[in-house]
């Protein structure tokens, strides 16, 4: 299954990290259904080695996998702030924070679980990929071990043990912790799961953007915390042949899709720092990134000082979001009011540590675990 290849995309003007950088995308949907032939690690390859695109149909086959594993997790009022102008309806929230494990990340976890039958997984992760894998081993009988570089956060590195994860710390960055994840997974034969970088983990992220769109379909745009890229390309996926407007949002540290896009190629910065810590990742993948270069309508990158000043605006509202989960917030209000229609900011996580300490402790009693 092939597609003729797209028109070349103009180059991109570089611009300063706190503006929004213009890069409309197509609204042809990409050709469907990719994922049917994908059962084991041999098949992904060739998959990608053919260009073959994800496309909707894979969003879509991925919500029908996950239905019994993940929550449906509502569109909350929007919320009064400086800089959003209340038109129609407004700002809405996604609250992913809501979802089983705190992130939104048990979505992509469980369609690529679900779909490979995995016994022995590997994967490395910031925190709340780990935990969403470590969720999905405990409930199935299986093990997993994640791979965590040293800025990693000691709450959620409790959450996996407590599941029963094995974590393995390694220095360096997110580069480092993605190729040691990769090693591990050739030494003992698991199966690699990667936080985002993977058809299936992108696919399943993409049931976000199915379930915004299903209960607003005329929203107008949809704000993405932007890291790996997963979740925003497959809330590009989601939204093929939709007029809504997909924003990424990226910490001002880290801007590797702004930069690469600017680029034309994927560039790898060095590792960077953000109050952001699931967002802190240093270049695009190779699955995300051709999907965000066709179809996103903006990325704009925010401050620490915005990040913080969005969560706090969200805990007035008793919304618990951590600081990663608050960035696409803080984009819509970098971004402003404007348009006729509602908008909504996607709440990516709510694991602060007040809430991943009462995970740890609620946890089932772990089966084993062991740490490097």
């Amino acid at each position: 299954m092939t597609t003729a290849p797209s028109a070349p995309r103009p180059p991109v003007t570089a611009k300063t990290p706190m503006t929004p950088v213009s890069l409309p995308g197509p609204r042809a949907p990409l050709t469907p259904g990719a994922l049917a032939a994908l059962a084991a690690p041999a098949a992904r390859t060739a998959h990608a080695a053919r260009g073959i695109p994800l496309g909707r149909a894979d969003v879509e086959a991925a919500a029908a996998r996950i239905a019994g594993r993940v929550r449906r997790t509502p569109l909350l009022p929007g919320l009064p702030a400086p800089g959003l102008h209340r038109t129609g309806r407004g700002l809405l929230l996604k609250a992913e924070h809501l979802q089983y494990g705190g992130s939104f990340k048990l979505r992509g976890a469980a369609n690529a679980v679900l779909a490979l039958g995995a016994r022995r997984m590997v994967t490395g992760s910031s925190g709340n990929h780990g935990i969403a894998l470590a969720r999905l081993a405990c409930a199935l009988g299986a093990e997993v071990t994640v791979v965590l570089a040293g800025g990693a956060h000691p709450a959620k590195i409790a959450v996996i043990k407590a599941l029963g994860g094995r974590t393995v710390r390694v220095p360096g960055g997110v580069a480092e912790r993605d190729a040691r994840a990769r090693e591990l997974a050739e030494e003992t034969g698991a199966v690699l799961i990667p936080s985002s970088d993977h058809e299936l983990v992108v696919a399943g992220q993409g049931t976000v953007g199915l379930e915004i769109l299903a209960e607003a379909p005329d929203t107008e745009t949809v704000y993405v915390p932007t890291g790996g890229g997963g979740l925003l390309a497959g809330v590009c996926l989601a939204a093929y042949g939709h007029p809504v407007r997909v924003v990424g949002v990226e910490p001002a540290g880290t801007p590797r899709y702004a930069r690469s896009l600017a680029a034309g190629h994927p560039v790898r910065l060095a590792p960077g720092d953000s109050v952001a810590d699931g967002l802190r990742g240093q270049q695009p993948g190779e699955v995300p990134y051709p999907v965000i270069r066709d179809r996103v309508d903006d990325l704009i990158a925010v401050s620490d000082a915005e990040i913080l000043a969005a969560a706090a605006l969200l805990r007035r509202r008793g919304i618990e979001a951590e600081p990663s989960g608050a960035v696409a917030l803080a984009g819509a209000i970098r971004a402003g009011g404007g348009g006729s229609g509602p908008r909504v900011a996607v709440v990516s996580g709510g694991n602060t540590t007040a809430a991943l300490m009462a995970a740890a402790a609620a946890a089932p009693p772990a089966r084993t675990h062991c740490t490097t």
